[in-house]
């Protein structure tokens, strides 16, 4: 087996995706907390995780309004470099997210116990079907009262559209958990109240007819609980990896990240079944991890928001071969040769300059404006990776300068800014007039911000009545033509010149779509022109 191998097989790249405030940064910190990468748990207030826990770095989520990133943690367990994308729970920084999951080989999906699916699950969960990701269910906050395990496993079948598989099982909710038994291996582990350390309390019973259980929770609990297991063997078919690895089956462990409890199991099951870095596809073929030349993609940048610092930092995913520090690499869109003389590896404890870098890394790379969400690096062969698209938004603005003083500060402000993704930028002629697309309105708060405290330049944004923003694409080009001179108030050129039409209500969507069947409304910019 070559080195190459050897590293791709030993990396597990994931995400953690959940609603707001169902437990996500906590899980992160205790999972860290089993890889050796923090000392203490019980760390988390007020959604950011404390100095005192792990480094300035790992605040996970910023004051919110400024910055809301997804970050990035490296850690090494039971053999394995665990690569851990964080993302931002809250719905206005979605967009965000969805682009992560395009850096990741499966996902790790949180959910409250006494909220059960909501909103923003379904909509993570719709980019996962989308690329058929693996995922993986931890129900969380089991000690507090919540909705009937049963009745939380056929909302995620019913609402998510996957069939789920319990590998866990809890013993009681509420005042009265008392712990989960463990299906996948046989075994039982009792449930105590702020466990913050590492702690090996599993008891293995491979048979639940056995009296010890009876001691260990009590004779009505552990009926109960034989009861849920042979409801559990004879209701839901036996655990298929080659299902879950195909997003068809998502295995669901039941547990209470804040009390460290059930984590352990998750994290052990995950390293069995979770998938090693998988082939990427790009616009022109699949590209397998195990080539030997290099490539890969950037789906986020990231600005320091410190004035003094006006450095931007490239999060790069490697898909094959082996990155090496200060090797030339092509940059497919402007067609130019780069090196990198420090890029970074992100480790709980701190950024390290790195000298190499495999398939399933995420690396940063210092970017002085030379990258846009999306940019493939290669040793040289054309192609660009698919699957990092910018959504439709929801939310329209056009751009007032408040201070024509400054007008070139925010031309630069608003073209730097929607190249990291902070929104999406259309230009409406005649007049040359910008209209910002977000997902939320707390973005238009952080561009506002940004372009005051980064560019000095300001500026207010007047509210546009749009419902959707849809890409336009036809090979009859005369009735495109037509179509831009008669709906010219509400067509609009993207960042990259193709043309969008900016519907005003979703019958007037349907009606264009109906008046002009030559012309295909695409709802995200990832099509082929």
């Amino acid at each position: 087996m070559s080195d190459l191998t050897k590293e791709i097989e030993k990396r597990r790249t994931f995400a953690i995706i959940s609603h707001p405030d169902a437990g996500k940064t906590t899980l992160t910190e205790k999972l860290l907390l089993f890889g050796g990468a923090i000392q203490t748990a019980g760390a988390v207030k007020s959604n950011k995780i404390t100095k005192t826990a792990t480094s300035d770095f790992m605040e996970i989520e910023k004051q919110r309004g400024i910055s809301v990133a997804t970050s990035v943690m490296g850690f090494n367990y039971e053999g394995l470099k665990i690569n851990l994308l964080d993302t931002p729970g809250h719905k206005d920084f979605a967009e965000d997210t969805f682009r992560t999951l395009t850096a990741v080989d499966s996902v790790i999906l949180i959910i409250d116990c006494v909220n059960g699916v909501e909103a923003q699950t379904e909509r993570l969960m719709e980019v996962c079907r989308m690329r058929n990701t693996p995922v993986m269910v931890f129900i969380n906050k089991l000690d507090r009262p919540g909705q009937d395990p049963f009745t939380l496993l056929d909302e995620i079948e019913e609402k998510l559209d996957i069939k789920v598989r319990p590998l866990s099982w809890p013993i009681n909710i509420g005042d009265r958990f008392k712990g989960v038994y463990n299906i996948y291996n046989s075994s039982l582990n009792l449930f105590q109240v702020n466990k913050t350390n590492i702690e090996d309390e599993v008891m293995s019973i491979s048979d639940l007819s056995d009296t010890q259980l009876d001691e260990f929770v009590g004779e009505e609990d552990a009926n109960q609980l034989r009861e849920d297991v042979e409801l559990i063997e004879g209701v839901y078919e036996k655990f298929d990896v080659d299902e879950y690895l195909k997003g068809n089956l998502a295995p669901v462990f039941f547990g209470s990240a804040l009390n460290n409890f059930g984590v352990q199991e998750l994290l052990n099951s995950f390293i069995k079944i979770a998938p090693s870095p998988q082939p990427t596809e790009t616009d022109v073929r699949m590209v397998e991890p195990k080539e030997d030349k290099l490539s890969g993609f950037v789906f986020k940048i990231h600005a320091n928001l410190d004035p003094n610092h006006r450095d931007r930092i490239a999060f790069f995913k490697v898909c094959s071969g082996k990155f090496e520090r200060n090797k030339f690499y092509q940059h497919q869109r402007i067609n130019k040769k780069m090196r990198f003389n420090n890029p970074t590896s992100f480790m709980a404890q701190d950024k390290n300059i790195i000298d190499s870098a495999y398939p399933g890394d995420v690396i940063g790379l210092y970017d002085t404006g030379s990258f846009k969400i999306g940019d493939t690096l290669t040793e040289g062969e054309e192609m660009h990776f698919k699957g990092i698209p910018s959504f439709s938004p929801e939310m329209f603005r056009e751009l007032v300068n408040k201070d024509p003083m400054k007008s070139k500060q925010l031309e630069k402000g608003i073209q730097q800014l929607t190249d990291e993704g902070v929104a999406q930028l259309f230009t409406q002629q005649p007049g040359n007039r910008k209209i910002i697309g977000c997902v939320g309105e707390l973005q238009f708060e952080v561009i506002q911000y940004r372009l005051k405290h980064e560019y000095g330049a300001s500026c207010d944004f007047t509210p546009r009545n749009f419902h959707k923003a849809c890409w336009l694409t036809t090979t009859d080009k005369d009735k495109l033509t037509e179509f831009v001179r008669r709906k010219a108030s509400y067509v609009a050129e993207d960042k990259d010149g193709n043309y969008v039409f900016l519907a005003e209500s979703a019958f007037l969507l349907r009606q264009a779509e109906f008046d002009y069947p030559e012309i295909t409304f695409h709802k995200t910019s990832e099509f082929k022109v």
